[in-house]
């Protein structure tokens, strides 16, 4: 019995034993295969990380090619051809405008000397009891015209304008004539004021203004004895717009039309200037 009990303990042993071992094996392969596993996704990604690595190797060196190379010096090429340009450029605009600037001047300087030498032409002794008028036109006071009674208001408001424009006071003149035109439209003395009114626009320099306004004189009142005087300024403020082919067909036809105007003299001396310029 006792050699039986023995011998079940030895095969009991020998059970457990052999259990024993094939469960290490089992473990063992097991831990093989992960390792095995883990060693092959670590390859993977070895080789991903060296193909990325490659890829930017490679675009790496293309940039460098690019900053390197042909495409960098062809393009700095063409940064110095246009510098070059814009440089030119800017030479030929700065020639322009000393250029345009240095007409100008002479412009200026000739209407200057024009005018210089037409007020010289025209210091002649006026006639005895005549009051001379700015730039060869004749005074806004010495009207011809009929005039109402002494003791009007419509008298009394044109000899007030007059006598602003022989003081110079030629804003004062202008608002003075502009509205004695307003208060007495209709007046026989219309013609008077409105070339007053011309004549203070032209003192005031405002000459495109001057011109229209003797033109109305010219238009409305083509019978009055103030056409000749009108002409005369809007010749004299063509001349100070620079307009001189017109001024000298305004003084031609002033000429040719009032040969026996008082202003005739000053007109032809001024004609005669003009015409000698070139």
């Amino acid at each position: 019995m006792m050699k039986k009990l023995v011998l079940v303990s030895l095969l009991l042993s020998a059970q457990l034993f052999a259990i024993n071992s094939h469960a290490a094996l089992f473990d063992d392969k097991e831990a093989r295969k992960k390792i095995l596993e883990i060693e092959s996704t670590m390859n993977s990604q070895n080789q991903s990380t060296q193909t990325e690595l490659a890829g930017l190797k490679k675009r790496v060196d293309a940039i460098e090619a690019i900053t390197k190379g042909q495409v960098l010096g062809d393009m700095q090429h063409q940064i110095e051809t246009l510098s070059q340009e814009v440089a030119r450029l800017k030479g030929e605009l700065e020639v322009a405008n000393h250029n345009v600037n240095a007409t100008q001047q002479r412009q200026k300087d000739l209407y200057g000397d024009t005018d210089t030498r037409l007020r010289k032409l025209e210091e002649a002794p006026t006639a005895a009891g005549q009051t001379p008028a700015a730039d060869g036109a004749t005074n806004a006071a010495t009207a011809t015209t009929p005039a109402p009674s002494r003791n009007t208001q419509e008298y009394q408001l044109l000899e007030l304008a007059n006598g602003l424009s022989r003081e110079s006071k030629h804003k004062d003149a202008f608002n003075a004539y502009d509205k004695f035109l307003k208060d007495y439209p209709n007046s026989t003395l219309a013609s008077e004021a409105t070339y007053g009114l011309g004549y203070s626009q032209f003192a005031l320099k405002n000459y495109k203004s001057a011109i229209a306004t003797q033109q109305k004189v010219l238009d409305q009142h083509p019978e009055s004895a103030k056409v000749p005087d009108a002409m005369m300024n809007m010749a004299n403020s063509q001349i100070q717009l620079g307009l001189v082919p017109s001024a000298k067909k305004t003084l031609r036809d002033l000429i040719a039309k009032f040969p026996n105007s008082d202003v005739i003299p000053a007109a032809q001396k001024r004609l005669k200037a003009l015409e000698a310029i070139r």
